[in-house]
């Protein structure tokens, strides 16, 4: 099928407007249920959570952000050889809504056992990763093929997509966490379960914006609708997932903890040479290799900055929960509030950096990708010099040595600087990704793109553990905020340096 080119969508592809709608209301799903997660688990049984310790719903938190990430690669890899994009985001969206019901259903059932409740709680993060990983690298590669590679409205477009992402993220905290905090949890887990219903509806209804874009491997060019059959396939899809992860739960709890750690080695090996295999099977020619080398390298880049970034769900959030003063007269904001800071500036600025692209792409002064990845890793330090700031001016304390409420303001700044650092990096990203992968692998690296993610995530819930450990091994105090500003300051200044070589590496694309 030809690119659309046609401006219909703020200069866009009027398809770019479907995949917009239909990501905002997946986005507004998942972080709905983020803002949530660590103050559910930490809340009291008598209010509904789990009562767990702190750094232990940090973990919990970060295997689920980070294998939410790993999934994409099944799904990429399913959509590439088997499925096509379309088909596999109808079985993520449904599979994400029951996973979601799920985790309502958990807090729900306050008279049932501990161990009934904490299996259909860790049934439905199960099928939320199963199902995020069908629907995330999926929907980014169909906005990806809406524009030819050296088109340059490519990262403008990848930019107003984010801006659906984020206002997803924006309203998410503002009605999930608000039901979830004030009501009662299953209220905010219920509400992101619908928004991910809507979503799928959305791409429904919409799916005739796209043309052939996304459709089953070797179907007739013509074909832009699915079939009867593939809604049976689908929906059978959905069922074998949502028991697959039901059995998975039951009998992994009865296994041996030692041969638990020995099945996830043989996984993760396993996985690790199936994806290796297809890149090197899909792969031909210096070009193609350079161009992947690319990718990988940044991908490694890119856990860093994900290892910072995603402090908003735990240390962030716990900051805003502790150390923030958000008393309004006799009301109180909801700690999980602030979780929406960062997607009113995305909604704010994205069109402004989108337009910022393309003049400086005009001017010959674009700066390319490896650069940019270095403008968000310094803003990204920068941000965590402005907390670090915060966090010790709060735990000095009053004179009569009770924890100082500082103002909201100093979280407020530092989402600002972490928003400015993600849009130099995040949808770039994601664009870089669609322009440099090999046809048939598209969706197979943006996968491994998401892979990237899911390490950043799991560092980013380790990061206050770390701390403590080197605090313990060097005798003083490591605040965890300082020790992020610098690695981020750090990978920063490695990125400036590599960024001519791997421009080169990229063979023309830009």
């Amino acid at each position: 099928m030809a690119k659309d080119k046609s401006t219909a969508f703020f200069g866009h592809p009027v398809g770019l407007s479907s995949l917009f709608a239909t990501e905002m209301w997946e986005r507004f799903s998942y972080y709905g249920m983020r803002a949530l997660l660590v103050l559910f688990l930490t809340a009291t049984f008598a209010n509904g959570g789990f009562e767990m310790a702190e750094l232990d719903a940090f973990t919990i938190y970060g295997i689920f952000t980070g294998l939410v990430y790993v999934t994409p690669i099944i799904g990429g890899v399913l959509a590439d050889k088997v499925l096509g994009q379309r088909k596999t985001i109808y079985i993520g969206g449904l599979t994400m809504a029951i996973g979601q019901f799920l985790l309502a259903f958990s807090s729900m059932s306050m008279e049932s056992s501990m161990e009934f409740r904490q299996t259909i709680f860790y049934s439905g993060l199960g099928i939320l990763i199963l199902g995020n990983g069908f629907f995330k690298p999926n929907i980014s590669t169909m906005v990806g093929e809406l524009y030819d590679n050296n088109d340059p409205r490519k990262d403008g477009g990848f930019t107003i997509f984010y801006m659906g992402i984020n206002l997803g993220a924006f309203l998410a905290p503002l009605v999930a966490g608000y039901l979830g905090e004030q009501i009662a949890w299953e209220y905010g887990f219920m509400s992101a379960g619908a928004g991910m219903l809507l979503g799928t509806i959305w791409f429904f209804i919409r799916s005739h914006t796209l043309g052939n874009i996304g459709m089953p491997p070797k179907v007739k060019a013509d074909r832009n609708r699915l079939a009867v059959k593939d809604w049976m396939g689908i929906l059978i899809f959905v069922v074998v997932m949502v028991g697959f992860i039901f059995g998975f739960i039951l009998v992994w709890s009865s296994i041996a903890p030692s041969l638990q750690t020995w099945i996830i080695r043989i996984v993760a090996v396993s996985g690790l040479v199936y994806l290796v295999l297809s890149i090197v099977k899909g792969t031909n020619g210096k070009t193609e290799w350079s161009r992947i080398a690319v990718i990988l390298i940044l991908a490694v880049f890119n856990i860093f900055f994900w290892s910072g970034f995603e402090q908003a769900g735990t240390t962030f959030n716990v900051f805003a929960r502790d150390n923030t003063q958000r008393m309004i007269g006799s009301w109180e904001i909801p700690a999980t509030w602030f979780q929406s800071v960062n997607a009113i500036f995305i909604v704010l600025f994205a069109p402004l950096f989108s337009v910022l692209w393309l003049k400086l792409d005009k001017k010959k002064l674009n700066p390319n990708t490896p650069m940019k990845f270095a403008w968000g890793m310094t803003l990204l330090s920068l941000g965590f010099v402005v907390m670090a700031f915060a966090y010790t001016r709060s735990t000095q304390g009053n004179a009569d040595g009770s924890v100082l409420l500082v103002s909201p303001l100093w979280l407020v700044f530092v989402y600002m600087l972490h928003t400015f650092g993600e849009l130099c990096l995040s949808p770039i990203g994601l664009s870089m990704v669609t322009k440099l992968s090999p046809p048939k692998l598209v969706s197979t690296m943006m996968g491994v793109w998401m892979g990237s993610f899911a390490a950043g995530n799991f560092v980013a819930s380790q990061m206050k553990a770390i701390s403590i450990k080197l605090e313990s091994a060097l005798g003083q105090e490591v605040q965890v905020f300082w020790l992020i500003a610098i690695q981020s300051a750090i990978i920063a200044a490695i990125l400036l340096a590599l960024s001519p070589w791997l421009k080169k590496m990229m063979k023309g694309i830009k």
